[in-house]
């Protein structure tokens, strides 16, 4: 186990309670904080012993390895999507396809690490709240562990791929009646109440395994940085995750330049994006957030200044995509590139489209999106945006008039 504290983002204080998700002092919102001493000797070939994967990076891991819950998540494919580089005006553009994980999303970088760390606690029940794949993915990782999980959900608001997997991998799965927020607020009170280990992004374990998507990405482009990483936010964990790993790797020498960290929310529902408009450091809350990506349907992210953070330091950018460029972005990944993705995953996509037509993205910039999560996450939206099904008389004849006119 590499060694670690967690401390306190806002006042910096240590916190040694294992099991407390904010800070005792001060409210404020954990991280841990690494000892990358060690690291400072090693070179980046000296991790490809173990194969691509989030667990080729453990010594920037706060778990110990022997001990890891594991599914063989990360190791995930970097798409050089030249199609859409040439249609976007991009010089070179890639995308990193986070669909490939076991449960078909990002989140399975988060959950091997914070599961692992639950089962180092002792924890017998784990939970979360959830707008579908975090569920999916600590249902999936607590079955491997032998260890109970409860899922709270948005009543109405989940993809059925995603709510599929919760019941499948043997969670209990609990509708509550009102969004996402709602649903964490609950989450959140059991926890506090010791009634199970709380495994949302506002742990502070998960993002350490979600850093690894920036690790593998340095490893694909070996290690020649690109000028900007776009990220969907709905929740903001993953942007902070990237940031915090790309200030690592500078720490211990292995980068000279950071890349510009671009945050893309869906219109109906877009605090940071609004906050990087006002230049503010905090975000205003959304009581009623609505989009087709549901993935990112988040209207009070839990790390919603943590992204901003990442953001302004890395001289990135926000903004958002309405649900049509949304789809849009989706269609042309999968009609153009043969990639397919959920809708919050497009967001990024969709983003680099129109920064690019704003003058934003430079037309000599090396862009990489990252898509969270794989499209059989949202079959239903998928069906409802494309082509009708043609019915057809069994007679090829009648077949051959559909094909050819």
């Amino acid at each position: 186990m590499a060694a670690h504290k967690v401390v306190c983002w806002d006042c910096g204080c240590d916190v040694e309670d294992p099991f407390v998700n904010t800070c005792p002092r001060c409210g404020g919102l954990l991280t841990v904080k690494m000892d990358l001493e060690p690291l400072k000797a090693m070179k980046p070939e000296d991790l490809h012993k173990e194969p691509i994967g989030v667990w080729r990076y453990a010594p920037f891991l706060p778990v110990d390895y022997d001990k890891r819950v594991s599914i063989k998540e990360g190791g995930t494919p970097l798409y050089e999507t030249k199609a859409l580089s040439k249609e976007f005006g991009i010089k070179e553009m890639h995308v990193k396809y986070e669909g490939a994980n076991p449960t078909g999303s990002f989140k399975d970088r988060g959950m091997t690490v914070g599961v692992s760390h639950a089962v180092e606690l002792g924890a017998k029940v784990v939970g979360c709240a959830s707008t579908g794949n975090t569920s999916a993915s600590l249902a999936a990782y607590a079955s491997k562990a032998g260890i109970s999980c409860a899922v709270f959900l948005p009543s109405g608001k989940v993809a059925a791929g995603k709510l599929a997997q919760a019941m499948f991998f043997g969670a209990k799965v609990i509708s509550i009646d009102g969004n996402f927020d709602d649903a964490l607020a609950i989450a959140r009170k059991m926890s506090e109440e010791k009634q199970l280990y709380l495994l949302n992004s506002i742990n502070p374990y998960r993002p350490e395994g979600q850093k690894s998507v920036l690790f593998e990405i340095m490893d694909q482009l070996k290690y020649d940085v690109p000028d900007r990483i776009i990220v969907p936010v709905g929740n903001a964990a993953n942007i902070w995750a990237v940031y915090k790993a790309v200030k690592e790797l500078e720490e211990i020498g292995w980068i000279d330049k950071v890349p510009m960290l671009t945050g893309i929310q869906a219109e109906g529902a877009s605090p940071v994006a609004k906050a990087f408009s006002n230049k503010t450091a905090d975000f205003e809350p959304e009581r009623n957030p609505e989009t087709v990506a549901t993935a990112i349907r988040i209207g009070n992210p839990v790390s919603g200044r943590k992204a901003l953070k990442a953001i302004y330091d890395t001289g990135g950018y926000s903004t958002t995509v309405n649900d049509d460029e949304i789809i849009s972005a989706q269609k042309m990944l999968g009609r153009r590139e043969g990639v397919g993705v959920e809708p919050a995953s497009a967001a990024s996509v969709a983003g680099a489209k129109k920064l690019r037509d704003m003058g934003i993205i430079d037309k000599d910039e090396r862009v990489v999106c990252i898509c969270t999560g794989n499209a059989l996450k949202d079959p239903d939206t998928i069906i409802a945006n494309s082509d009708p099904i043609f019915k057809c008389a069994n007679d090829i004849d009648a077949v051959k008039k559909i094909l050819l006119g």
